[in-house]
């Protein structure tokens, strides 16, 4: 996940219970709660209560404390959510169900290079058709893949975990079925990378964390199992920041290609920062706010968070339950379309995913399309000014009408509760064995103090900011039934934070660098469940660019 400096942290659970097992002076033998705790704990969240209002709750509280060490008698796997499932839907929304095959842009002849080397950077879709007219096999590739892996990870910082064993087999296999005449679809035999939240069985899945370091988790998460299906080869288990936070994990700092002084940014770290190096040609990466987003700005990668609900998590570290998304990290948008196309709908575990058609093609009229852009947020980012401006001059220039539009007025600020409650109780067991002392980052602005501090949020706000959650769904939906997708600055404002609370999709992709020559971005976002349109316009500005054929020098 991405932070601002401004996030407040909190948790699920009642002010009371931390209070209570803290405060053991205002309690008697038998650790009963008295009202001198009650009156203490209740200046935390905001509220006054009379003496006698005090001495009613008594009886209440100590019930409750006596419950929530029933609670903690059952131990709680990551795995397991809670019975509310969040619905990004707003009323009268009707997505599509026609389902009809993707449409891809042809590949024009292309023969292979005479160094091999030459390839790692590289699309899908042209490695795909290299493989398919037999210049090269997915073995060649695979060991090129992992040799780059070997050879510039010391730098880069950004692998947990090489799949070695299993890429040789599932390569070989590749080119078997593709010699026999069975074809699996465009990522048949191209390697790839996964964010180590992603469990692959017979491999560490360690979430990029000195307490999990040696975890073993014995099966494939969906996305691995989809992306197996779909003929693609697994190279590697890739870093995160520790639990989905930044990009400093267990080991080190994953670092920027395009400045190795610099760290990748986070969560998905080194997904980005592999791609970027042109280390493999894809990598799956995860977002609960902003975590592909912010690591496919600092290294200039395209990458696709899709609408929530869209892409089964079973099998990933889970952080927020009703915010977590798994999405592509690539060089281009069409790429993104192919490995987005072989890892959507359900698989019935994860219930949170509803089966919706993805029907893309990359023709796109600008013209035929209501575009928007969020007009305050362009005027006030004024470090990226120049090449904001640039990518709207640019679109202009394909032939959109760009359509000014706002946000609603919400306080995002408050709402930062939801993903901190919920990242508190996924990790609830940590807090309170205190094993998270064992984590890298020990700052005020990391999980550990987070999780803590997190537990005095009480559950009633946590409910109220889901209901404000539910009347922002709904304005969003207004300002969406005006335009068919919006352009935004990529950090500007609260977009970031509350399309993630909404549920809607974004591709965010390079369009242009800065100063000191490393990438910038610019997000398209889109109607929910319509990646095909969000995607197909984020491919028209990208073809009438160059910025995602640049790559960084030191790994070419």
């Amino acid at each position: 996940m991405f932070r601002s400096h401004t996030l407040k942290i909190g948790a699920i659970l009642s002010i009371f219970l931390l209070v209570i097992s803290s405060d053991i002076s205002a309690q008697d033998k038998n650790n009963e709660i008295k009202k001198k705790t009650v009156n203490e704990g209740s200046k935390i969240i905001g509220l006054k209560f009379s003496d006698t209002e005090r001495d009613s709750m008594l009886d209440d509280l100590n019930y409750n404390l006596e419950g929530y060490r029933m609670l903690r008698e059952i131990s709680l796997d990551n795995s397991v959510a809670p019975s509310l499932i969040f619905n990004p839907i707003p009323p009268g929304f009707e997505p599509d169900r026609v389902f009809d095959s993707i449409i891809v842009s042809p590949v024009g002849p292309i023969e292979a290079p005479v160094d091999l080397n030459d390839l790692a950077f590289y699309s899908i879709g042209d490695l795909g058709a290299l493989i398919r007219s037999g210049q090269i096999t997915s073995t060649q590739l695979t060991e090129l893949v992992i040799d780059r892996l070997k050879k510039y990870d010391s730098q880069l910082h950004c692998v947990i975990t090489l799949t070695e064993e299993t890429a040789l087999a599932q390569a070989a296999r590749a080119d078997e079925e593709l010699a026999a005449g069975i074809y699996r679809g465009p990522l048949h035999g191209i390697p790839y990378g996964a964010k180590d939240l992603l469990a692959s069985k017979g491999y560490k899945t360690t979430w990029g964390a000195m307490p999990y370091k040696d975890q073993i988790i014995e099966h494939d998460a969906a996305v691995i199992r989809r992306l197996e299906e779909a003929g693609a080869v697994l190279v590697a288990k890739l870093s995160l920041g520790a639990l989905a936070w930044g990009d400093v994990w267990y080991a080190d700092t994953t670092k920027n290609p395009w400045n190795l002084e610099q760290g990748s940014s986070g969560s998905s770290a080194g997904s980005a920062s592999a791609v970027a190096a042109g280390l493999v040609p894809f990598a799956i990466g995860s977002e609960t706010w902003g975590s592909i987003v912010s690591p496919s700005t600092r290294c200039g990668t395209t990458g696709l968070r899709p609408t929530y609900g869209r892409v089964s998590r079973t099998g990933a570290m889970a952080l927020s339950w009703s915010m977590d998304k798994l999405g592509p990290i690539c060089r281009t948008v069409e790429d993104c379309a192919l490995v987005f196309d072989a890892i959507i709908g359900p698989d019935g575990l994860d219930q949170s995913v509803i089966d919706v058609s993805f029907n893309y093609t990359p023709e796109v009229d600008f013209t035929n399309l209501r575009i928007g852009y969020l007009i305050k947020d362009f005027e006030s980012d004024t470090v990226y000014a120049a090449q904001n401006t640039a990518a709207l001059k640019k679109l202009e220039e394909l032939g959109a009408n760009l359509i000014p539009i706002e946000l609603p007025d919400f306080p995002a600020q408050a709402m930062e509760i939801i993903l901190s409650a919920e990242a508190a109780a996924a990790f609830d067991e940590l807090t309170r064995s205190g094993r998270d002392d064992l984590l890298v980052r020990q700052v005020k602005n990391a999980w550990p103090n987070v999780f803590r501090s997190s537990r005095f949020i009480p559950a009633v706000e946590y409910i109220q900011a889901n209901r404000l959650r539910t009347l922002l769904i709904e304005r969003m939906a207004r300002i969406m039934s005006r335009v068919d997708l919006y352009i935004s600055p990529s950090f500007e404002g609260n977009n970031l934070l509350f399309t993630n609370l909404t549920g809607h999709p974004c591709v965010v992709l390079p369009d242009g660098f800065n100063d000191d020559g490393e990438p910038t971005s610019i997000t398209f976002i889109g109607r929910l469940y319509d990646e095909a349109t969000l995607l197909a316009a984020a491919k028209k500005y990208q073809d009438a660019t160059d910025f995602h054929k640049q790559h960084p020098p030191l790994f070419k």
